[in-house]
């Protein structure tokens, strides 16, 4: 029962429940919600400022992890293609909370997506297909609005390293891209999970209380501070979730301490499918690729550093993101 408390934190209201009016801005205006973004920025920005201090990476036991980066584009090809599929699969379109696509118009986004699925689970030259799946995004701005589009702001994430570092022609999509292309890649895709997750924090906590109210009432679990003992309204519940996906959110596009931050942010994105299942699965498949990506990079003493790399006006001008990595045979 404690291991479903723990996910309070990456829950897709939308997924489990009718949607409800939302955007009282007035529930985050009030001191609690605002002064706990407060500490949530303060605490990434000394997160940030302490792994100045530490090595990289900081956690030199997972360093057998790092050997899987010349595959980490194939893999996350693989985790985007599978998801797709099973969405499609199921009738939604992105996201399992868009599932009423029953026009013809809809049953033909159904089969693109399917398309698209099996063709990034191949590896046969991926950036054309991770190019596609970022034109979605309009698409679903349409059908669903532009919440929707921010909610799936991971998958873009995951399309837009693919389209900057996509899988290689041999030795199972093993590549060797350049620091530049890693840089860029890793940046895009921190930014549109942290935007995945923010978006969600606010859309369906800081700014939906009845919808987070309804969640609650129907799945008990979740809140673990009444599992263990500690009383608390469902109200100060609500904020203090959405202010852990706030954080989490801001951590990932931090990029620092990766190792650490995927291995805590892993227990409640687990955690949730016992209480949730195949929905919570196929919904989150293309985060844990990230997370796995972030992993990854962030072991590779070779990489470490560029996981929390930001983007100055002189390293903008001078990287073309859209560099080609070369395919090489790698040895292990």
């Amino acid at each position: 029962m404690h291991a479903l408390a723990l996910s309070i934190l990456p829950t897709h209201e939308t997924w489990f429940e009718e949607s409800s009016a939302g955007h009282d801005w007035g529930f985050f205006l009030s001191p609690l919600p605002l002064a706990l973004v407060v500490v949530m920025v303060a605490v990434t920005f000394v997160w940030r400022a302490a792994a100045a201090r530490l090595p990289n990476p900081e956690l030199a036991v997972l360093a057998r992890v790092g050997r899987l980066t010349p595959w980490i584009p194939r893999l996350l090809g693989i985790h985007l293609g599978v998801a797709l599929l099973a969405l499609a699969a199921t009738g939604a379109f992105l996201t399992p909370a868009i599932d009423d696509l029953d026009s013809v118009a809809g049953k033909t986004l159904l089969l693109v997506e399917a398309g698209l699925g099996i063709w990034l689970v191949t590896g046969y030259r991926l950036r054309p297909a991770a190019a596609l799946v970022l034109a979605f995004g309009p698409v679903l701005g349409v059908v669903s609005g532009p919440v929707a589009l921010l909610e799936c702001a991971n998958l873009a994430a995951v399309a837009a390293f693919l389209v900057i570092v996509p899988p290689g022609v041999d030795r199972h999509g093993a590549v060797a891209p350049s620091a530049d292309a890693v840089r860029w890649g890793l940046f895009s895709m921190r930014i549109g999970v942290g935007i995945a997750l923010i978006a969600l924090a606010f859309t369906e906590k800081f700014t939906n209380p009845v919808l987070a109210r309804m969640t609650l009432h129907d799945f008990p679990s979740l809140n673990v501070f009444d599992l263990v003992g500690i009383p608390m309204s469902t109200d100060t519940f609500i904020v203090v979730a959405g202010s852990v996906e706030l954080l989490f959110g801001l951590l990932v596009i931090s990029g620092a301490l990766p190792q650490v931050a995927v291995m805590v942010a892993a227990v409640p994105f687990n955690a949730t499918l016992i209480l949730f299942g195949q929905t919570e699965l196929v919904g989150h498949l293309p985060v844990y690729g990230v997370f796995l990506a972030l992993l990854a990079y962030g072991s590779d003493p070779a990489t470490a550093r560029l996981v929390s790399w930001l983007p100055s006006r002189r390293t903008a001008d001078r990287v073309d993101p859209a560099s080609a990595p070369a395919p090489v045979e790698v040895a292990v």
